[in-house]
């Protein structure tokens, strides 16, 4: 389908009316105008609308095939103007289409759902997904497709397209500005970042960029398509995929092998694939060669760049003046394109790519040709291993890992051979992990340190094994008849016992190694007493009779309590008798506490951290600032639009109630100016509210300005502005004029004057130029009339279309003013405000500084701001030979060489030891 420049505009004019009435009457847009926006196409291949089109007097300069479209073209300049407040926001709305014109072209949707289908294919599902350049949102729309759950924050900064997109996507973060005003929290977060995005020699002002020592960083600035690249890359997260359809200069100047060489030391390369010059044939009207490059970002990569990559940084001459990457022409071209020689949109020798089939066959050639190398190319663990929410992989020092199995009861016995007592024993140290890492297979023989062994009731009362499994399954052991022998070392043991110390001479079996789980050890002897020297009595005092009372309770009993349970869970249970009344419960008691209070830290401490902040985001709060969430105090970080980072503080509660009340201070100012500024009306409960709040705080804790609290509010961003909520008096602060009476307009307006001039007065002071609508309000002289009795303290400049003071415009660069005023007569021969016109290119003139003659010019030989070539021009002029001078900035000093002497030298000027 051939590109119809008259339905495309007729399209593009339906869909500004309809975004601009659903702007004025705030709702969302209805399925049927939705169909209505998703028609605009930008205006790529309009060029026509930068043509005049304010009346038909406008008409005679268009060219006879552009004719056709002046009607629709005035009625696009009329439906913006009558929809925009004033002649500025008509002016911004113009521009921003008119610089639309050489970069928008809008991609086919069949080629985005190649891209995205693939890569979605390939494992690729956004939860975080960036389009610097969105136009009508295609690429949202192929990639929400597969990932509708995904976060997506668009980008462009054409106002009205930004408008559009808006409508059509209000869920997303949509935002009609440049991607450099993109913030820093947002950096390295997105899973994809893909677009069509602009290409062109305009540079790009992003402090990141234009002023940091990285060549590429600064080169990448001078031209926008390069900047999208590297930009795109910082957007992206680590395994992230950048996927951009740009133009052919990226890869194919010589000017960028910079930028390329930083792309492919932080990225892999995906897929290149040289696209057709007639892809925007149907949807822009042009032919131009893009490329279609897909990046995985990769920062942590070590090593020597790839053949492939080193092609991918390299430009070479194929002859005729055709410079092409070497990676393009090491890939394939897509199916059923043919290759021939002609020239680029500048006139320039080129080779260009013609694709035979239709837009349907395009995209599916583009998504068999992906398909191979996206599968070939693509790290998946890449790109899983970084995704939101994957789990963290910690690298560790590797320990056996003690295996639990639970075996059938039928084995017991075999489980009783096996057993080994859990440990019970603590981690490698740092020291005896790095020792493990530095020699593994040799055997350590140094002995662990002695700690105190984890140990529980059966420990306590040193029940053999087969005592533990009776007492775990509820048995009582059969009576023998025989009555236990005491040996005279036998003593009760208690839980403040340690083990004894290790031996001078241990062995493999006392040195209390951790065995294998094959080999289980016999259990080590304890030691009572040391386990009693090395316990905490702050933190486990004794209690009296409690070892004796567990004597008196049965195998089983002791089981349940080991459990966690209490012996009245059990009907038929019986109340033990303890010597002193309530230990056991004392103790459970204890511990309890003890539970309570590790709750109570760990609350505390995860309240501690950063996290997203819960209260309202205002508009006066900016990076650092402090704020009160819930209960708490801290300070912002990654401030966006969307949110920012709570970092709360640790106040004691005096601190705390002093910051909260500051806060109150400062955002009840910051409210109370901020809606007067705008409004332009008085607030009078916000200042209520301000004076409250700053009474109290004087009363609690002195001045703002107070020796004691200037300290304090420094913390805040805003504090020093806080500082001037108070004026000095006779030695005192006192309050500022804000808390009695708006500042930020005049509260008393100015409703009549006598003359014309203090109406231009008054004009001056409220809108700081020429309003002439207003000045007829004040005074009983129409507009005709303030023009003429204004003569000679205003003059009509064509170039902002209003009046302007004289001392504005006869300031600044007169004669580049009044060439382009002269330009704008020649052009508005029959304009009617031509008289007013040549009233102020008169004044222009004789506001013409005189030109300083050259004989009033006063330099000597030698000044270091003349250019060494005019000095090296006069030389070989005057001596008749040829000579060369050189300037070393390092020595301050000038060097002159000539390679053949004569007469005039040596002898007419006596130029001593020529070089």
């Amino acid at each position: 389908m051939a590109f119809n420049r008259k339905a495309k505009l007729r399209d593009n004019i339906e869909a500004i009316r309809t975004v601009f009435t659903l702007e004025k009457e705030g709702r969302a847009a209805t399925p049927e105008e939705r169909e209505i926006l998703s028609r605009y196409c930008g205006f790529g291949g309009l060029k026509f609308i930068l043509n005049p089109a304010e009346n038909l007097m406008d008409a005679v300069h268009w060219t006879k095939s552009d004719r056709e479209l002046f009607p629709m073209t005035a009625e696009l300049h009329r439906l913006v103007r009558d929809n925009s407040a004033d002649d500025r926001e008509y002016k911004r709305y113009m521009d921003s289409l008119k610089s639309s014109v050489l970069t928008a072209f809008y991609t086919p949707p069949e080629i985005v759902s190649a891209i995205a289908g693939t890569l979605h294919e390939q494992g690729i599902i956004p939860d975080r997904l960036l389009d610097p350049s969105a136009g009508q949102g295609v690429f949202i729309s192929a990639f929400g497709a597969d990932a509708p759950g995904a976060e997506v924050m668009a980008f462009d900064k054409d106002l009205l397209t930004g408008k559009i997109l808006s409508h059509l996507y209000p869920e997303h973060k949509v935002r009609a500005e440049g991607f450099e005003r993109i913030e820093k929290p947002f950096m390295g977060t997105f899973d994809v970042v893909a677009s069509n995005i602009p290409f062109g020699d305009m540079a790009v002002f992003d402090p990141e960029y234009t002023g940091v020592p990285d060549n590429a960083r600064r080169t990448a600035a001078k031209s926008i398509h390069n900047y999208f690249f590297l930009k795109g890359l910082d957007a992206a997260r680590e395994g992230g995929i950048v996927a951009f359809i740009t133009s052919e200069g990226v890869l194919n100047s010589p000017k960028n092998e910079l930028v390329r060489r930083h792309i492919v030391k932080n990225a892999n390369i995906v897929s290149v694939v040289r696209l057709p010059n007639n892809l925007f044939t149907d949807h822009a009207g042009t032919e131009v060669g893009s490329d279609l490059v897909i990046l995985q970002k990769d920062t942590t990569k070590n090593r020597e760049l790839s053949e492939q990559e080193k092609w991918f940084i390299r430009a070479t001459d194929i002859g005729d003046g055709i410079i092409e990457n070497e990676y393009t022409m090491s890939v394939a071209p897509l199916r059923n394109t043919k290759m021939q020689h002609g020239t680029d949109p500048y006139g320039k020798p080129a080779l260009l790519t013609i694709h035979q089939g239709g837009m349907q066959a395009m995209g599916e050639d583009l998504k068999e040709h992906l398909d191979i190398a996206i599968s070939a190319n693509l790290n998946i663990d890449l790109y899983n291993r970084y995704r939101q929410g994957a789990p963290e992989v910690k690298q560790e020092t590797e320990k056996p890992a003690v295996k639990k199995t639970i075996q059938p009861e039928q084995e017991v016995k075999q489980e009783e051979k096996q057993q080994v007592r859990e440990v019970y024993s603590p981690e490698p140290t740092k020291q005896q992990e790095v020792i493990s890492e530095k020699q593994p297979s040799a055997k350590r023989e140094e002995k662990p340190e002695i700690t105190p062994p984890v140990m529980d009731l059966y420990d306590l009362f040193n029940f053999s094994q087969e005592e533990r499994r009776l007492a775990q399954s509820g048995l009582k052991r059969k009576p023998t008849g025989k009555k236990p022998k005491r040996t005279a070392s036998s003593k009760q043991r208690s839980l403040f016992d340690q083990p004894q110390a290790a031996k001078s001479n241990p062995t493999a079996d006392d040195t209390g190694k951790v065995h294998e789980i094959s080999t289980p050890p016999v259990s080590p002897s304890i030691d009572m007493e040391q386990v009693y020297a090395a316990m905490d009595w702050n933190t486990n005092p004794p209690i009296n009779g409690f070892y004796e009372a567990m004597m008196g309770l049965t195998p089983k009993q002791r089981a349940e309590l080991r459990e966690g349970k209490t012996l009245s869970d059990r009907p038929d249970a019986e109340k033990p008798v303890y010597p002193v009344g309530g230990g056991l419960e004392e103790e459970q008691r204890r511990q309890e506490e003890i539970k309570q209070r590790e709750e109570a830290e760990k609350l505390e401490a995860e309240l501690m951290k950063p996290r997203p902040l819960m209260a309202k985001l205002e508009p006066h709060h900016k990076e650092g600032m402090l704020v009160a969430d819930g209960n708490q105090v801290g300070y912002l970080k990654g401030v966006t639009r969307y949110g920012a980072t709570f970092h709360p503080l640790e106040l004691d509660k005096a601190q705390q109630d002093k910051a909260e009340l500051y806060i109150s201070v400062r955002d009840s100012y910051q409210r109370l100016y901020t809606y007067e500024a705008e409004m332009h009306e008085e607030n009078k409960p916000e200042r209520a509210a301000l004076n409250t709040a700053y009474d109290t705080f004087v009363e609690r804790y002195g001045r703002l300005n107070a020796k004691a609290n200037v300290k304090f509010l420094l913390m805040d961003t805003s504090g020093r502005d806080m500082l001037s909520l108070e004026r000095v008096e006779n030695g005192q602060f006192i309050k500022a004029d804000i808390f009695d009476h708006p500042v930020a307009f005049a509260l008393n307006d100015i409703t009549h004057v006598e003359t014309p001039h203090e109406a231009l007065s008054a004009s001056l002071n409220r809108y700081g130029a020429v309003n002439l609508d207003y000045m007829e309000t004040l005074c009983d002289n129409s507009r005709d009339e303030l023009v003429k009795l204004l003569k000679g303290r205003i003059f009509f400049n064509p170039l902002v279309d209003n009046y302007e003071i004289k001392d504005r415009f006869v300031a600044g660069n007169v004669g580049d003013k009044m060439e382009k005023i002269f330009r704008w007569a020649a052009d508005n021969e029959g304009n009617e405000r031509k008289p007013e016109v040549e009233e102020s290119l008169a004044a222009l003139r004789d506001a013409m500084p005189r030109p300083i003659t050259f004989d009033e010019l006063d330099f000597n030989f030698g000044e270091r701001w003349i250019p060494t070539g005019i000095y090296t021009a006069y030389v070989k002029h005057l001596f008749g030979t040829d000579v060369s001078i050189a300037y070393s900035e390092s020595i301050d000093e000038y060097s002159v060489k000539c390679k053949e002497k004569n007469a005039k030298i040596t002898d007419q000027y006596a130029v001593e030891n020529p070089v």
